[in-house]
């Protein structure tokens, strides 16, 4: 872990130097709020990766040594074997899925808030994209909001609209000059609001000066950036999911690989580490370099797996859940087969 991510953070800082140079940003500065969040996201997206090529080095060692014919030769069964490994894979396996759930999404965060207020910006001075203009969302199945101007910093907005239909009839209307978040109460405060009942061939109106109102929707749902998703506990992802099912957003099926993905990257760990410890149990002419080396394939064919499916399952018809087991389904089946292999 600690080789990988030297050469991985190099890579990163060569990509975003002429970024850093452009904040004017000192290196405490860079570090402590961007790459204190920055690697454990990497290392996590990468961990069963580690165990992986970890199994396959000292496995193959003792392998060279013929220390695993030994094991076998003193009438300890294959599957005895693979015990310990079951019993480290379980238990990183844990407390990966623990990161994943609770204690990833605030160093996420960090990294996620750096990138979308400093990088992604793509402009001079460290001023973010704090303005947002034609928005245009749905608060449920029936209702549609449209706020023409709106401000991230100050969470205030202007020109907003919200229509609710009922058969492909419109039954409600309102329209407010101002609004804004109404931190202490979890409200939206109006101002200069006209609203509309409309019934049949019937209507009425009304207006008000000042009005407080609870919509179904926050300030983080009218403007979330890509990093939204990865700064959200696994309940708070829950929740966010089924909002925006209700609304009917497109963006459902990449937030379920999202929480597809948290369960089934740490559960990758066993069946990586069963790959492993079968491919280097046995001795090669070669050493444990022939072992490293298909461990290496081995690894960049699972990524390439896992990210054709995420992008099958976002842009196109691929069931999420499918999207983000499907590397391990495919693996978990070499899995057995090198396993029955090996006790042979």
């Amino acid at each position: 872990m600690a080789l990988f991510t030297m050469v991985i953070v190099v890579v990163d800082l060569s990509e975003k130097a002429d970024d850093f140079t452009r904040i004017h940003f000192s290196l405490w500065q860079i570090i402590t709020q961007y790459y204190i969040g920055f690697i454990p996201h990497i290392d996590a997206l990468l961990f069963p990766l580690f165990v992986f090529l970890s199994v396959i080095f000292f496995t193959a060692k003792m392998a060279d040594r013929s220390e695993v014919i030994a094991i076998l030769s003193s009438g300890v069964s294959f599957r005895r074997f693979l015990l310990p490994y079951w019993v480290g894979g379980l238990f990183l396996t844990g407390m990966l899925w623990f990161g994943y759930r609770s204690a990833l999404p605030a160093a996420n965060t960090i990294w996620g808030n750096f990138l979308s207020k400093y990088i992604d910006s793509n402009i001079q001075g460290i001023e973010d994209r704090a303005h947002t203009q034609n928005i245009y969302f749905k608060t449920d199945s029936t209702t549609y909001a449209e706020m023409r101007y709106y401000d991230t910093t100050t969470k205030t907005g202007n020109y907003f609209f919200i229509q609710q239909f009922r058969n492909n009839k419109m039954i409600y209307n309102l329209r407010s000059e101002f609004i804004i978040w109404d931190t202490a109460t979890g409200n939206w405060k109006l101002s200069n609001v006209v609203e509309r009942f409309v019934s049949g061939d019937h209507q009425k109106i009304t207006r008000t000066l000042s009005t407080t109102r609870h919509f179904n929707f926050r300030p983080q749902d009218i403007r979330s950036d890509d990093y939204f998703k990865d700064r959200l506990t696994t309940n708070e992802l829950n929740d966010f999911i089924k909002m925006e099912e209700i609304r009917g957003s497109e963006d459902v099926p990449t937030l379920l690989v999202e929480r597809y993905s948290r369960d089934a990257i740490p559960v990758s760990i066993i069946i990586l580490t069963l790959i492993g410890a079968t491919l280097a149990s046995r001795k090669t002419r070669g050493g444990s370099g022939v072992h490293l080396g298909v461990g290496v394939v081995l690894s960049v064919l699972y990524i390439l797996f896992g990210r054709l499916a995420i992008v099958f399952a976002t842009k196109g018809s691929f069931t999420p859940w499918l999207a983000a087991w499907t590397p391990n389904f495919i693996f978990g089946a070499l899995a057995y087969y090198l396993y029955r292999v090996a006790q042979q």
